[in-house]
């Protein structure tokens, strides 16, 4: 018969066995660092400071990080498992405008908040296929921007562009 020390040792073990799996299983897109570098941005940017270029690819399902954002919408897209690009948010904003412009191709588009908890998703814009992402409230702190395609492995260069309204 197992002691109540004995009991409470295999649950403690069984715990830090689960918190590890866990872990190696969150952390490579978590911890990795983006393709195409960093946006930097405090209120007031210049238009410029606000854009930058990069290429989508690659089969990661991005809503294996989530299936649906902070207003339930739908994340849908296939991209890399590294974000494309960091943002980073030196104040908080009132509201941001994120899009792509890949030229009309099946973009989206999935941010990842600096608490790692509020997601951001956006897919169509209007009647363009190209993705943006318009919202309120972004809180100062480092947001992962992934441009993800509709279909897996499609390749098309893209510009994004984050606007302050």
């Amino acid at each position: 018969m197992k002691t109540k020390t004995s009991l409470l040792r295999t649950k403690i073990r069984n715990s830090l066995i689960l918190t590890a799996i866990a872990a190696m299983i969150t952390t490579p897109v978590a911890a990795q660092k983006a393709n195409f570098g960093q946006i930097k941005l405090t209120p007031g940017f210049d238009q410029q400071e606000g854009v930058a270029a990069g290429y989508t690819g690659g089969s990661y399902s991005l809503s294996a990080i989530s299936n649906r954002d902070k207003n339930r919408k739908i994340c849908i897209g296939f991209g890399d498992p590294n974000p494309d690009h960091i943002l980073i948010l030196e104040e908080d904003f009132e509201k941001l405008t994120v899009s792509i412009n890949s030229g009309n191709k099946d973009t989206t588009l999935f941010i990842q908040g600096p608490d790692n908890q509020t997601i951001r998703c956006g897919d169509d814009t209007g009647k363009l296929k190209d993705a943006s992402v318009s919202d309120r409230q972004w809180k100062k702190g480092k947001y992962k921007i992934w441009a993800g395609t509709f279909t897996a492995g499609d390749k098309f260069n893209y510009t994004i562009k984050v606007e302050e309204q």
